[in-house]
């Protein structure tokens, strides 16, 4: 038995109950259309997903051409780009990277490099 999904439910009872009114019917594959559509993986990033990819790769610049690792705030001062971004929007966009960035801690202060 296959794993029951909103898809398959709709799917069900469109085929199976055919003493549906029709504009419950009509509501049911207007919905079914919906939840296909937004399940597909065919959607294109947003302005903050394809934002946070670009300065992604400003923070792996500025790393890479640190000799040692860097706290965010002097990553903000390597770049021009990450600046005038607040400490919270460029460590967020550091989280981001996830496995590309080792984040070291010493006496509770937090320095960045590559992997």
């Amino acid at each position: 038995m296959e794993k029951m999904t909103y898809v398959a439910a709709l799917n069900y009872v469109l085929t199976n109950c055919t003493d549906l009114p029709t504009e419950v019917a009509e509501k049911l594959t207007a919905l079914k259309a919906q939840t296909e559509k937004r399940n597909s993986a065919d959607r294109k990033p947003t302005k903050a997903q394809v934002l946070n990819a670009e300065l992604s790769e400003v923070v792996a610049d500025v790393l890479r051409n640190a000799p040692d690792p860097l706290t965010v705030t002097e990553i903000m001062a390597r770049s021009e780009v990450l600046a005038p971004l607040s400490n919270q929007k460029v460590s967020a966009v550091i989280r981001g990277m996830g496995a590309r960035v080792v984040k070291t801690t010493d006496k509770r202060v937090s320095k960045f490099s590559l992997a």
